[in-house]
């Protein structure tokens, strides 16, 4: 996506703020109770099948997908540690930080700036600013716009350095486990410098491969890596030029997320985006439309 924005979100992004171990904890018992409805959200049981893999005793992760407008940003939390996705446009920084301090977040464990688009890093060097950040992923493609040079000072000035993990490498996020997947090859434009990966708890993935186009798409598909995933964070938006039927073969998506500003200058989602994912029979959700977006996994159960 090009820089700047042309367009402010101003909707309150959110009624009810699902975070916190305890609430979320409440939540899946809710759930496993049959308890349909909480409040104005709809909560939904899901059994994705088989058991989950060994996880610490009462391991929740929740995976919220905020409503950011035209941009991206992703808040992951599991067991007392956070990871945060991207961090929306320059236009609304305090968006995010209101939320993370809403969650009583004081320390996130991973940045991940997933490429140097101003919608993706635009609020970085505020969050730098305002959290202790332990350490930062960024594939680094450089772009002369003031997203890029204040994160680089941000940077700098809280004496942090930025890398580009390899294909395969792995962290630990709680009971999760995070898995770098791309981006694979060389690249000459930031969408495709973007770094995908993939989040494990139990029996439930989530994948996120910020604006990855198509070209990038085939790479990660023929470097046979595990590609599946429960809940897919759809690339770029929802533009034609990413989720291609190669790539969504490989994902094969129960959830597909989509991060949006209503009414955009990009026509995101594109219809044949949509098309492709209700073929897969993903069922499709939207910022744009349902504002923020919050999974909680157990393992075995996963409920929004």
């Amino acid at each position: 996506m090009n820089d700047p924005q042309s367009k402010k979100r101003k909707k309150k992004s959110i009624t009810f703020r699902f975070c916190g171990t305890v609430f979320a904890g409440l939540l899946i018992l809710l759930a496993i109770f049959s308890l349909k409805e909480f409040g104005p959200r709809i909560l939904q049981q899901y059994q994705v099948g088989g058991q989950s893999e060994d996880l610490p005793e009462g391991s929740l992760l929740e995976v919220v997908y905020l409503d950011v407008g035209q941009a991206d940003a992703t808040l992951l939390l599991c067991d007392g540690e956070t990871m945060l996705i991207d961090t929306g446009s320059w236009e609304n920084p305090e968006l995010l930080i209101s939320y993370l301090y809403d969650c009583e977040v004081e320390v996130i464990d991973y940045l991940v700036l997933t490429h140097s688009d101003s919608d993706h890093i635009g609020g970085a060097a505020d969050i730098l600013g305002e959290f202790k950040v332990e350490e930062v992923f960024f594939s680094d493609f450089a772009k002369e716009n003031s997203s890029y040079l204040n994160l680089m000072e941000a940077l700098e000035e809280e004496q942090l350095t930025a890398w580009l993990p390899e294909a395969g490498y792995e962290a630990e996020l709680g009971g999760a486990t995070v898995t770098f997947l791309g981006p694979v090859g060389e690249w000459d434009t930031p969408n495709n410098t973007s770094i995908c990966l993939r989040v494990d708890h139990g029996v439930n993935s989530f994948l996120f491969t910020g604006d990855a186009e198509a070209e990038a798409e085939e790479a990660l598909v023929e470097s046979g890596q595990n590609l599946h995933a429960t809940v897919y964070k759809v690339g770029h938006h929802g533009s034609y030029t990413s989720s291609t039927e190669l790539f969504l073969s490989a994902v094969q998506p129960q959830y597909a997320v989509i991060s949006c500003g209503e009414g955009n200058d990009y026509g995101h989602p594109h219809e044949q985006t949509l098309q492709r994912l209700w073929q897969v029979g993903a069922e499709i959700l939207r910022t744009d439309t349902q504002g923020t977006i919050v999974f909680i996994s157990d393992g075995n159960t996963l409920i929004y």
